[in-house]
């Protein structure tokens, strides 16, 4: 009841359309705190929640989503299925990069196989490589061919940044990163390293302008250092805060909670190929060793919600009746005592602290309770994703994750997830393969559901990774901040305004 009323609340409290008056009256600038800095600005080059919301601002996507979580225009004024493997995009006239350059076809075709290139190695690939190939066939045309029937093809293209081929060709890899060229609302200022990303509205953008003239990104690990900014109006716009930050905000009464229950799912990842989790029956116990309804009430206070599967409610794929081993500390010693001594082999728990630390310890101390040894092994964000995504002879033991597509598609998470030609996977089933590869190959939307549904059976038979919680995005705002959170946890600063004089 709290949260629903959080949520009617926050509805209330904030608009998706930025006024006249808004732009006239908003602040000089929106300062918005993150866990993090960002680790890429290059949009191709990592995705992370630190850096895509930064980064989104400074690019245009070739679709979006608008605040009803429906697919729509962006750089693409609209698209017709030439076959089942060919989609034509028309491209919008009259976009230009913040350098000045025009955003043609070319621009948009070369982004699209910059992101399919084996060789660029993006962490992106597994969501586009069905994408055989991209060509511009006019000034203002771009046919995109997948390598079969692809009904995911418009989801995953809502996270796909446009980026300009002259400037990309020009300069290094990481001369890019750290001066981001797009044709986004904001432009690119100036990237002080562990301190902030200073953004400059687009005067001249083609579309909906933002509120504010510029936008500080900063980045403040502490939550309660969030807090205390946001109370003290030296932040308009805090995210990533917990249940128990919540309530301070609340009892505060400076501010205002913003909570939305989203697409991100939180997992226990178990790496199959080292000990003592080759072992099914080591699998199995922790599964039972875990209170899943236990952490959401008594740790993160309701906001989330349990979840027997690898798929947020608000994502295609999610299937109704997946049953997941129910949380019985008795019955997970009896397992391990079956196993023996092999079950008492050291494992570490690999994290970072964007996530929250709580959870992560409950999670130590339930697998201890039960006779597991276990030992949290903690680093940045930056190196977490590097190592997530080694392969699965060097991926951590377990780890502690969270995980948003942005695409509200099954096919986003499962698949980088668990087939085995991703970098992220740690297992190898030829039948969740298959399963997997037809899901994104099959345009009937109720064969899709039940491919999915196998999946999500066998995960849970096998035990590969034990799904914990739908997360909620909970973000902390200034009384004149308008601003809905989006379950696909997209911030666009050309949704947010200023109610304030």
């Amino acid at each position: 009841m709290r949260l629903k009323n959080l949520l009617v609340a926050a509805m209330l409290a904030s608009t998706s359309l930025v006024s006249s008056t808004a732009l006239a009256s908003a602040k000089e600038v929106l300062v918005v705190d993150f866990i993090a800095e960002p680790s890429s600005l290059d949009p191709h080059v990592q995705w992370n929640t630190d850096s895509f919301n930064v980064y989104r601002n400074i690019f245009d996507n070739l679709l979006t989503r608008d605040d009803e979580g429906e697919i729509a225009p962006q750089i693409a004024t609209g698209w017709d299925y030439l076959s089942d493997t060919r989609i034509e995009f028309t491209i919008r006239e009259g976009v230009t990069f913040h350098d000045g350059a025009p955003l043609t076809a070319e621009d948009v075709a070369f982004s699209i196989e910059r992101i399919i290139d084996p060789e660029f190695a993006s962490p992106q690939l597994g969501q586009f490589n069905q994408i055989e190939k991209a060509e511009a066939t006019g000034d203002n045309t771009v046919v995109v061919t997948t390598r079969g029937p692809y009904p995911v093809l418009l989801a995953q293209l809502t996270k796909l940044s446009i980026v300009p081929r002259h400037v990309v060709e020009a300069v290094s890899k990481e001369e890019f990163n750290v001066a981001p060229v797009g044709s986004g609302p904001y432009r690119f200022e100036n990237w002080q390293r562990g301190v902030e990303v200073l953004l400059t509205r687009n005067d001249d953008y083609w579309g909906e302008k933002g509120a504010f003239p510029r936008v500080s990104f900063r980045a403040v690990p502490d939550g309660s250092t969030r807090i205390a900014n946001l109370q003290s109006g030296t932040t308009d716009l805090v995210s990533n805060l917990d249940n128990d930050l919540a309530a301070q905000l609340e009892g505060f009464g400076v501010g205002k909670v913003l909570p939305v229950r989203g697409e991100r799912i939180a997992y226990f990842a178990l790496n199959v190929n080292q000990p003592p989790l080759d072992d099914p029956r080591v699998r199995l116990a922790i599964a039972h060793a875990i209170d899943k309804e236990g952490i959401v009430e008594g740790i993160l206070g309701g906001f989330d919600a349990p979840l027997s599967q690898l798929t947020s409610p608000v994502s295609f794929g999610y299937v109704e009746g997946i049953e997941a081993p129910a949380y019985d500390p008795d019955r997970a010693r009896e397992i391990l005592a079956e196993v023996g001594g092999a079950a008492r082999t050291e494992f570490t728990l690999f994290t970072t602290p964007t996530y929250d630390q709580r959870v992560v310890q409950a999670i130590q101390q339930m697998l201890t309770e039960v006779g597991l040894n276990v030992s949290i092994e903690t680093t940045d964000m930056g190196n977490w994703m590097q190592r997530m995504q080694s392969g699965p002879e060097t991926i951590p033991a377990s780890a502690f994750g969270r995980w948003s597509c942005g695409c509200q598609d099954a096919d986003g998470t499962l698949y980088p997830l668990l087939h085995s030609s991703s970098s992220w996977a740690y297992i190898q089933d030829p039948e969740i393969d298959a399963a997997l590869d037809a899901a994104r190959t099959t345009i009937d939307s109720d064969e899709r559901l039940e491919l999915y549904r196998t999946v999500h059976e066998i995960v849970a038979r096998e035990t590969y990774i034990i799904p914990l919680y739908q997360a909620s995005v909970i973000y902390g705002a200034a009384n004149d901040v308008e601003f809905s959170p989006l379950p696909n946890e997209n911030l666009f600063l050309n949704r947010v305004g200023w109610s304030g004089e």
